[in-house]
């Protein structure tokens, strides 16, 4: 049984065309990977067929009653609303429902007979729908997924603006799971998610009954949980069964025979023209030399696709630095109420290390504060002499300009060639470069942010979670970069299998954090 229903849909941005005519059939139970480079337009899609983005052409068609949930990697939630009360927004049809029985028992003193029978009947209805979807358990079952997800400890009157990024992500999958949708919608839902909450996750969604289409970088986490494959690539979406790697595997066979059919017919081309030049103008072959010519001018061309720019990052290296990059003294780190133990902590020059634990322990704020940009609690930091400091933050404070203008404010000397030139070195294309950078894609931010780190001289890149939306080929790339950079790194990472090879010492945070984990 189909649930939804896409025909022939074409969208662009301006020029920027993102798909045109695609068509898609999503059937009842299929567990689906969403694939696709930075910006091919794998949330634009998600945006559209969920309503909150018109495509410029085609049609949406949903199956009746289907109920639809969305994790979506820009989600907003405001000021004022606690973990509770999303969560328990989750069932707000229900609310809706017993707000409309209520009026229905106030309607009652006043009405006739055959008025009295027809909201009996729509009691009857809403109580039984009230029933199965078990109203009056609705604490009870808001508890127990917070205590699965490690929320309760948090208090469930606590304000989703004092969480960090991966707790917010924690709450909205919450909300999700108690909805039970016949349709999950999950764009990049392991971002912000650490380890023990990647595998709960993946094992939901393993025995997940619905249907889901996930959009997701992390090839493990796709292989364990999907069946089929949709790749978005150069405005087309093209299905394969199986798992990314069955994907990967005929993906690159059909590649090649499209090559070997592209380079025999260009052979072809060659010399059907070079026949009809040297034989059009003489009498005895016209004849022939017209007819090689029709078939010139009937045959159908094959394309290749344009290459997808590579990104290429190479870090510019700064002097050499004093022998420690930082030394903490008893330090407690936290902004209202202490994050962690008293701290000593010493990193030397040219080590490699990668912060890991659950999120909200405050790994964001120890590298904030060892690079004084809030102040600690108590203890104090020194900072090595000689540091020439490169920071990637999780995200971007929110921006109006565009890619070339966000370079060329920090790198003013720098010509228009030499910042479009360092763009395209981070894979971006030109009609990205000159787009507003709040309409890309959070793996193409991702590149903006990295194109002015690499070419800053940095002697200690501090890098909090720098794989978060980017694709795979930047992902290979910016650990090739990072392997081959002199300098000291400190990077906050939850893939094991990006710090594999690359990082010296490994520090579990969970260790020394006064947060309940």
């Amino acid at each position: 049984m189909s649930i939804l229903n896409v025909e022939h849909l074409s969208h662009g941005f301006g020029d920027r065309a993102i798909f045109t005519d695609v068509s898609f059939r999503l059937l009842k139970g299929e567990h689906i990977g969403l694939v696709g480079a930075n910006g091919e337009g794998k949330s634009t899609f998600m945006n559209i067929i969920t309503g909150s983005l018109m495509p410029d052409e085609g049609k949406i068609e949903w199956a009746k009653n289907v109920r639809v949930g969305y994790l979506d990697q820009h989600a907003v939630l405001e000021k004022g609303m606690t973990i509770g009360s999303v969560l328990a927004s989750a069932f707000d049809f229900l609310y809706q429902q017993e707000e409309r029985m209520n009026e229905i028992c106030a309607k009652m003193g006043d009405a006739d007979e055959a008025q009295m029978e027809q909201y009996m009947e729509e009691l009857g209805v809403i109580q039984d729908m009230l029933t199965m979807h078990d109203f009056y358990m609705i604490d009870a079952k808001v508890e127990e997924v917070a205590r699965a997800l490690g929320l309760l400890d948090l208090g469930l009157d606590r304000d989703v603006c004092e969480l960090s990024g991966g707790q917010r992500t924690k709450v909205l999958l919450g909300k999700l799971l108690l909805e039970k949708p016949d349709i999950l919608l999950l764009d990049e839902p392991t971002n912000y998610l650490d380890a023990e909450h990647i595998a709960w996750l993946k094992r939901y969604l393993q025995e997940y009954e619905n249907a889901f289409i996930l959009i997701s970088h992390d090839i493990p986490f796709l292989n364990s949980v999907v069946n089929l494959i949709y790749h978005m690539d150069n405005q087309q979406l093209n299905r394969y069964v199986g798992d990314y790697d069955k994907f990967m595997e005929v993906y690159e066979v059909k590649k090649a025979q499209l090559e070997a059919a592209y380079n025999r017919q260009q052979k072809e081309i060659a010399q059907l023209k070079d026949f009809v030049a040297r034989n059009k103008a003489r009498v005895a072959t016209r004849n022939m030399a017209m007819s090689r010519q029709k078939k010139l001018d009937k045959m159908d061309m094959i394309e290749l696709a344009s290459e997808k720019p590579k990104p290429e990052f190479h870090f510019k290296e700064a002097r050499t630095p004093g022998r420690y990059i930082f030394t903490t003294k008893q330090l407690v780190i936290g902004y209202d109420e202490p994050l962690s133990k008293p701290l000593d902590l010493e990193m030397e020059r040219g080590s490699k290390i990668v912060l890991t634990g659950a999120n909200g322990i405050g790994k964001t704020t120890l590298l904030k504060s060892i690079l004084g940009l809030i102040p600690p609690i108590s203890g104090e930091v020194e900072q090595g002499d000689y540091l020439e400091i490169g920071y990637f933050e999780q995200e971007m404070a929110g921006v109006d300009t565009t890619c070339l203008e966000e370079i060329w404010q920090e790198f003013p000397a720098y010509t228009q060639y030499e910042v479009r030139s360092a763009l395209a070195k981070c894979g971006l294309t030109t009609k990205h470069i000159e787009s507003k950078v709040r309409v890309l894609s959070g793996g193409e931010q991702a590149k903006v942010r990295l194109c002015k780190l690499i070419n800053r001289e940095s002697n200690i890149l501090v890098l909090d979670e720098p794989t978060n939306h980017l694709d795979v080929d930047a992902k290979d790339e910016l650990k090739r970069a990072l392997k081959e950079y002199k300098g000291s790194i400190l990077m906050v990472c939850h893939e094991p299998e990006f710090y594999e090879g690359l990082a010296s010492e490994v520090w579990d945070c969970t260790k020394w954090t006064t947060r309940l984990v």
